[in-house]
């Protein structure tokens, strides 16, 4: 699928860069999600089924992802990264009862960074970040209120879909010495492709990401 062209191109270039670099740096962090857009509140038109206006909105997302990166010089280096993020939301329309939602993401893709300070090596210093990503979706709606047992539940209508997505940022990597190093990022993640509205397809998935952890 064309999706994975991209990532795919990304990591091989992280992993042939890894052959260059002797210490890549893995890192773990725990991910906040901060829908935007249509992400964050969506509304649609009266149907046949729903007499009135639907909003969809989202909260609060909560994750964690894994990474390595690969330093090539002292400014630059590419990443691996793996990460997913859970967010439940809500469908409200005047005169029916609101709808439970959720939605989960994985993501695979690939980072180039470039480190301020020429910190590639030891991965300290302040670096910028852009990267593509493939993502695994699954958007769930339920009027169940058994709202942790959703899975197998005949009332709730899933809905799963693979799309590109992108992402750029700002991190940093706190220390000095050679050891880990507490790390945090703020970036924006959007989605690229398959969220035609004419087609039926979800809105992008949009959102602020603060991530914060260890790098080794």
């Amino acid at each position: 699928m064309r999706i994975f062209h991209i990532p795919a191109l990304l990591l091989a270039w992280g992993a042939t860069s890894g052959l260059m670099a002797q210490e890549p740096h893995v890192g773990f962090g725990i991910n906040l999600g901060f829908p935007t857009g249509d992400f964050r509140s969506k509304s649609y038109p009266p149907t046949t089924t729903v007499l009135a206006t639907q909003t969809d909105g989202y909260d609060l997302g909560l994750g964690g992802q894994f990474t390595v990166s690969f330093p090539v010089d002292p400014t630059f280096a590419m990443r691996m990264n793996f990460n997913g993020m859970s967010t439940n939301g809500t469908n409200t329309a005047s005169g029916y009862s609101d709808l439970h939602l959720r939605h989960e993401l994985f993501a695979i893709g690939g980072d180039m960074q470039i480190f301020l300070e020429g910190g590639a090596y030891r991965h300290k210093g302040t670096y910028l970040f852009v990267g593509a990503s493939a993502d695994f979706e699954r958007f769930d709606r339920s009027n169940s209120d058994n709202f942790y047992n959703w899975w197998g539940d005949t009332a709730t209508d899933t809905t799963r879909k693979s799309r590109l997505g992108g992402t750029f940022g700002l991190g940093h990597s706190f220390g000095y010495g050679g050891g880990p190093h507490f790390n945090l990022e703020i970036s924006f993640h959007k989605t690229l492709t398959g969220n035609d509205l004419m087609k039926k397809e979800p809105p992008s998935t949009d959102f602020m990401k603060t991530s914060f952890g260890w790098v080794f």
